[in-house]
């Protein structure tokens, strides 16, 4: 028989007749499944099918830290014909089911040998192999279902033969989630069969093949599968779920239970969701062959989703960012590998922690007192411990990052700081004063970053002896959760500031966004308009729990009155009262919120705001914030009516944000508002949400609202203008 040449596949067969197909996608520095590569992938299968001299076969990856990460989504995000989509499944289902055929039909056993990231696409190949063998590498292998986080489900029998691997419980968490597992978990779940060293992962897999050649092609059908699955249920638990799942009246109360989450937890706005469950269940209760064509029927029908584009569309903005330098010179960032920081709060802290946990690099926390120092070092040990009870770091890796980091009272350490983060108090006077002293005691080139929400860094740079070296970069809270880095330059920020900030930033493991100076820069000035609404329709008798819920079921994670607790009642005033300095009336705060203030109400932090918290759980609506805010609630609105109040506000602002400058794209508007603010990620963004509804729709209904509750409402000229020539913010 003729050798097997192909492009994107390296091909060899040993003597003993094992089969090694190497996944090697030409072009790309990772394997994803596009048409070249299925191509070629099933092109081998075809030719291991008729060539007797193969006994068995390991599938495998020529990439360095890359098994394959599932379909390309470029590609995905192309189809805009949902037959088209269609016959792309088909191909894969028959391509990946003749791969399981080749065990079960030619007695030829499939290992797949896994290191680095097997998802989506990756992860199904490896189902319907025989079995699997990963490298038990935790900080690089992985494998999952993550195309609920791009609006689609796994098409490529991946809602069959997961359920029937793991149990129907366990494949429903990872498949309605997207979480990824480590190897540690993947082997306690049965996922993967056995975990050894990178160094012997083809050796290894190519044992296993052998012994299965050996053990007869019963065995070998049997291989994985059985083992899996004993392992899945081996503790009584487990047992407890294998006897739910085997019966009808179990399994029914397990998809009702899955039902009724997913709907708490989406609010119906993922389409994905509750399609990826009837493909699960369909498939559990009609049979295979039900299944397969289940998945592909609702497959087809989400990747051409307005959903589905949305969240493609996040995903492709994210990745362009993490190219990007935040500046359009040649200016190269510079060497960062000693950082300090101003506050030892929860800001502080949290910056604090991210610097040493992700970055990797030195931080001395100072403070003004030895408490406060205490209080930045046990916040990055306590995030640091709860990592090595969680297991996601070993206890010697936990020791060197503490040693990382160090805390002062005064100045001392400071000579030789690459870059001085400020996280003190939203005072300027304050934040003038740390640059004085920073610059009196550090070099001429450390850069100075202030984690300001709102003052523009312009403001801070008076008076500085090298403006040029100033630059925002406003963290969100908690630091080591929330995803998103803004970073603020003025006219006078030099370029290599800039590259070094967004450079290290990424290195925090922060997508990051870079704006142009102005107060509130970009979030906190979408946001404003947002939370004042609040209080507007709190001033109108509106209850906070239609507030909060109208929004929720909107998309966001939180309620806007929910997040005023969190923010601070007592910080949002402050705010507000900036705000209104440079924008007016438009941005003007009501009055509600002072009077909040007075009353000492600051949210969760000091237990008392619009909701009533205890031992820092959120209790429910304190009923006497009404009496200080002298309303009665007892408005009723649409809540249709809610949403577009305050959604549209937000909306209507980051125009305002494009127009004037201060955003350099709709893309980062877009990123900045979803990763920042919680913008609801199957919309897309407000800018892609303005494209997906209308600019002249938006425009109509701001204007109604502006007849009806004054000129705040009034929309963008950049929104007018775009409602007049049909022109789309994000083509």
């Amino acid at each position: 028989m003729a050798k097997l040449e192909l492009k994107n596949i390296k091909f060899d067969l040993d003597a003993d007749g094992v089969a090694t197909v190497l996944l090697d996608r030409q072009g790309e520095a990772f394997n994803s499944l596009g048409p070249e590569l299925a191509r070629d992938l099933f092109a081998a299968v075809e030719y291991i099918e008729s060539n007797d001299d193969v006994k068995a076969v390991v599938i495998a990856s020529a990439k360095k830290d890359n098994f394959l990460s599932g379909a390309d989504i470029r590609w995905l995000r192309s189809l805009d014909d949902a037959d088209t989509a269609a016959e792309m499944l088909t191909a894969a289902q028959d391509g990946y089911m003749r791969i399981e055929k080749l065990t079960s039909e030619h007695g030829k056993p499939v290992v797949a040998a896994i290191h680095g990231a097997c998802l989506g696409g990756g992860t199904e190949l490896a189902l319907a192999c025989s079995m699997r063998i990963a490298s038990n590498d935790e900080k690089r292998t992985q494998l999952g279902q993550p195309e609920i986080k791009l609006g689609l489900i796994p098409g490529a029998g991946g809602t069959q033969r997961l359920p029937r691997l793991v149990g129907i419980a366990a494949a429903l968490d990872l498949i309605l989630t997207g979480r990824s597992v480590r190897p540690r978990r993947a082997l306690r779940m049965g996922l993967i069969d056995e975990a050894c060293p990178k160094e012997s992962l083809l050796e290894v897999a190519r044992k296993r093949a052998l012994e299965a050649v050996t053990a007869g092609p019963d065995a070998a059908s049997g291989s994985g599968k059985t083992t899996g699955r004993i392992r899945s249920f081996l503790a009584p638990s487990h047992l407890q779920q294998l006897a739910l799942e085997e019966n009808p009246v179990g399994r029914r109360v397990l998809f009702s239970k899955a039902e009724e989450t997913m709907l708490a937890e989406t609010k119906g706005n993922y389409p994905a969701a509750p399609a990826a469950l009837r493909a699960v269940k369909t498939g559990i209760e009609d049979g295979n062959e039900v299944g397969y064509a289940t998945e592909i029927a609702e497959f087809k029908n989400l990747v051409v989703s307005p959903e589905a584009k949305a969240l493609m569309s996040i995903f492709f903005a994210t990745q362009d960012l993490k190219k990007d330098s935040g500046v359009e010179s040649d200016a190269l960032p510079r060497s960062v590998s000693r950082t300090a920081v101003l506050g030892g709060g929860l800001m502080g802290g949290g910056i604090a922690t991210v610097n040493t946990t992700t970055a990797g690099v030195s931080t001395r926390i100072k403070e003004i007192d030895e408490a406060g120092v205490g209080r930045g070092l046990a916040h990055v040990s306590g995030v640091i411990n709860k990592q090595v009870k969680r297991r996601r770091i070993k206890p010697r890796d936990a020791a060197k990052m503490m040693h990382l980091v160090t805390g002062t009272t005064d100045w001392s350490g400071f000579g030789n700081v690459d870059l001085v983060i400020e996280a003190v108090f939203e005072d300027l006077e304050l934040k003038r004063q740390m640059v004085a002293q920073v610059e009196a005691v550090t070099g001429s080139e450390t850069v100075f970053g202030s984690n300001t929400s709102s003052i523009p860094i312009g403001l801070i740079a008076e008076g500085a002896e090298r403006p040029g070296n100033i630059i925002g970069m406003h963290y969100f809270s908690p630091v080591e959760k929330m995803p998103l880095l803004e970073i603020i330059v003025t006219d006078q920020t030099a370029d290599w500031v800039t590259a070094t900030a967004v450079a290290f930033g990424k290195r925090q493991g922060k997508t990051v966004i870079v704006v142009n100076d102005g107060t509130g820069f970009y979030t906190s000035r979408i946001i404003a308009p947002y939370m004042n609404e609040v209080g507007w329709l709190l001033e109108e008798g509106l209850r906070v729990e239609d507030i909060d819920t109208a929004m929720v079921d909107w998309g966001f994670p939180v309620g806007p009155v929910q997040l005023t607790d969190e923010v601070g009642i007592d910080v949002g005033a402050k705010v507000g009262k900036v705000m209104t300095g440079a924008f007016g009336d438009r941005l003007a705060a009501p009055a509600g919120f002072e009077k909040l203030v007075a009353d000492d109400r600051k949210g969760r932090k000091n237990g008392r705001g619009f909701y009533l918290y205890e031992d820092g759980e959120r209790k429910g609506v304190d009923p006497t914030v009404y009496e200080v805010l002298g309303v009665t609630p007892e408005t009723v609105l649409a809540r249709t009516e809610i949403q577009d109040r305050l959604a549209l506000q937000m909306v209507n602002e980051a125009a305002r944000c494009l127009e004037e400058g201060i955003l350099r794209s709709s893309r980062d508007g877009d990123v900045g508002a979803i990763f920042g603010l919680g913008f609801p990620p199957f919309l897309g963004g407000p800018f892609s949400y303005v494209d997906r509804v209308g600019a002249g729709v938006i425009v109509d209904k701001l204007n109604r609202l502006a007849e009806a509750h004054g000129d705040r409402y009034l929309p963008a000229e950049i929104l007018n203008e775009y409602a007049t020539q049909g022109t789309l913010f994000r083509g």
